[in-house]
């Protein structure tokens, strides 16, 4: 008998017969590239009173322990269950120490609840207990986690569920709550240390010559083209499964989490993204699922094969299994470098083949923010002979917001440029095409470009498209010809041959409760610079921010979102939900986090209700912490506006 086995392929490889794992019984527990299974709920917490622990712990992952931060001694901590319309009082006993604190991602609460130190609250310090009250006005699936530091990296967060105050009119027989995430055994600390140092540290999937002589990837004109820019197309995840293994309830591939139903059962899944870092394309071979909610409340169904879900989005969906067989719970991180695996089953001890990681995506000419350029070919990261590219790079930037006159009681009707189709319906206004001039959109698009020449320059640090953003080195590029990708399904998903997920899809259940139109407009540049690892606003990191995005209660804002990166940006706001803007009018669905492709935009009205000061930021962890945060100040009408 041949003693070697290549755990890579066992991992990957062909379903097991009958649903047994008929592995050799000398190879130990550890080494087995597929477990008996894990069939074990998350612990649960529920009830008005509360109490949470938050202490140094070891996890063990894949059969191999390693340090970690939990919650009453489990990662992920535990789900804890409401009900709409109860109060909750949650004790936080920090026994680091470390100050720590919890943000409940997606509540809508008072401000000095919301768990941000520094922003609405000071933080729990070292040996001393906090406690959160708050009343449940919502339902649906949500999350927690740290907001302290990285140590939601080291495994600070958990799942929340909140059940409806009467019956839930979404059906199903059975649920199961999939948290995934990212965890290494490398100390956050020296991973952004790492980041600092060379951004591209954990990329271990660049070009090579060997691909190139191969025909793999791009040309070598492209690639002399991209090198001259200093621009790498494979700088898709910042850290990858070269340090990471993706999680499943907190277990690895190996360890099998698994799900159970009984075929035909309605089976609803609430998945949450609790990663610090990656964005996961998600499906279950086999089987279709349907989209029901996003971010906690309710869509109109979507039957989808896969969707892109980024850092701390959730989506709800129901699959209905009618075999009697296993299938495998596939979450690909978006550089294919590594997935999070599990299985829904029939019964303990199923697996079912899993699936080989995907080729890598490569960036292109869309992802540099060059979308439109038409008649080139983007596909394959076209030629970009006679471009004047200045001083390119590869990275983000985040420019472009309008804060003339805000928080001082005066408002603009919005612009012609901010006139979308839903709005012009509703008679609200005119679009810039019907009132003969411009948008700055487009004027934006024309910048810098030489026509009589026949040459086209797009500088890719054109400051003059985005007055907005400081001139400071956080900027490493600007995005010439940024596009609306809301209709796209993410990096890596254009070609997958299935139906794939995308925001236009989303319609909500219900009218919105505000469906005004915009009283003004804004842009907002994300912005970075890859080399040196910084990450921003409009160009000014949070330490270099003097004072908070001013805003009046119940103002209704047209917010767009401009992505100067060639990297996805989770933008989260705290203590709002906001309607993106796809062209459904009143039944726009509403998110509290939005995926910003690479080069692209992305747009989103909101309605300021909440008197407070509130973090807005990405929630890539290493992002934020490199800056990529500022503060939202609404304050109320005829007070003390900031």
């Amino acid at each position: 008998m041949n003693a070697t086995i290549d755990r890579r392929r066992l991992l990957r490889g062909a379903t097991l017969a009958g649903g047994g794992l008929a592995l050799s019984a000398w190879v130990p527990a550890w080494a087995q590239s597929v477990s008996a299974g894990i069939v074990r709920p998350l612990p649960t917490v529920s009830g008005e009173d509360i109490t949470l622990r938050i202490a140094h712990q070891m996890m063990t992952i894949d059969g191999r322990e390693s340090h970690a931060i939990g919650i009453n001694g489990t990662v992920p901590a535990p789900l804890i269950r409401l009900r709409e319309g109860q109060n909750v009082r949650l004790h936080v006993e920090n026994a680091l120490d470390e100050d720590s604190s919890i943000h409940w991602h997606g509540l809508i609460l008072p401000f000095h609840m919301d768990g941000v130190p520094g922003v609405s609250f000071p933080g729990i310090k070292p040996r001393s207990t906090f406690t959160y009250e708050f009343p449940i006005v919502q339902s649906g699936t949500y999350w927690y986690h740290s907001h302290s530091g990285l140590q939601e990296q080291l495994g600070h967060y958990g799942p929340i569920v909140i059940d409806p105050m009467g019956v839930d009119p979404i059906r199903s027989d059975r649920e199961h709550v999939i948290v995934l995430s990212d965890h290494s055994r490398m100390h956050p600390h020296v991973i952004f240390k790492k980041l600092k140092q060379q951004g591209g540290y954990f990329n271990y999937q660049k070009q090579t010559l060997a691909g190139m002589l191969a025909g793999k990837d791009q040309s070598a004109k492209e690639r002399r083209e991209w090198g001259a820019m200093r621009m790498d197309p494979t700088d898709v995840s910042d850290v990858t499964g070269s340090t990471y293994t993706y999680l499943v309830n907190g277990h690895g591939p190996r360890d099998n989490w698994t799900g159970l139903f009984r075929p035909g059962e309605r089976v609803r899944l609430r998945i949450i993204n609790a990663s610090a870092m990656t964005t996961f394309n998600f499906r279950i071979p086999g089987l279709k699922m349907t989209v029901v909610q996003a971010d906690g409340l309710p869509v109109r169904p979507v039957a989808i094969d896969e969707m892109q879900i980024a850092v701390a989005e959730t989506y709800d969906v129901i699959v209905q299994p009618t075999d009697d067989r296993a299938y495998t719970i596939v979450g690909e991180s978006v550089d294919r470098s590594g997935m999070a695996r599990a299985t829904l089953a029939p019964r303990e001890g199923m697996a079912a083949a899993v699936p080989p990681l995907r080729r890598r995506p490569l960036a292109d000419m869309k992802d540099m923010g060059m979308g439109d350029m038409g008649g080139m070919d983007h596909g394959s990261g076209a030629s970009m002979a006679g471009m004047d590219h200045g001083a390119a790079a590869s990275g983000g930037a985040m420019a472009g917001m309008d804060h003339s006159a805000m928080g001082q009681g005066a408002t603009a009707a919005p612009t012609a440029a901010a006139c979308l189709p839903e709005h012009a319906a509703m008679g609200h206004c005119t679009p810039a095409s019907a009132a003969g001039t411009p948008s700055p959109a487009a004027a934006g698009r024309h910048a810098g470009m030489d026509h009589g020449s026949g040459a086209i320059k797009h500088s890719m640090r054109d400051f003059s498209v985005a007055p907005e953003v400081k001139k400071t080195p956080t900027v490493q590029t600007i995005s010439p010809m940024p596009v609306d990708r809301m209709g796209e399904p993410g990096q890596g998903l254009e070609d997958v041959g299935h139906k794939v997920l995308v925001y236009t899809d989303l319609m909500a259940v219900d009218r919105n409760p505000d469906v005004r139109a915009p009283d003004r407009a804004m842009r907002i540049h994300l912005t970075g610079n890859m080399e040196r690892y910084m990450w921003a606003f409009d160009g000014e990191k949070l330490n270099e921010v003097r004072k908070p995005i001013p805003f009046l209660k119940d103002e209704r804002v047209r917010v767009t979102l401009v992505n100067d990166t060639m990297m996805g940006h989770p933008i989260h706001l705290h203590g709002h939900f906001f309607e993106l803007v796809t062209g459904h009018g009143e039944y726009a669905p509403r998110k509290h986090t939005i995926q910003v492709q690479p080069g692209g935009t992305a747009t989103f009205d909101v309605t300021t209700d909440a008197v407070g000061d509130w973090a807005f930021h990405c929630h890539m962890l290493y992002h934020m912490h490199a800056g990529m945060m500022q503060v939202v100040s609404v304050r109320p009408r005829g007070g003390d506006a900031a």
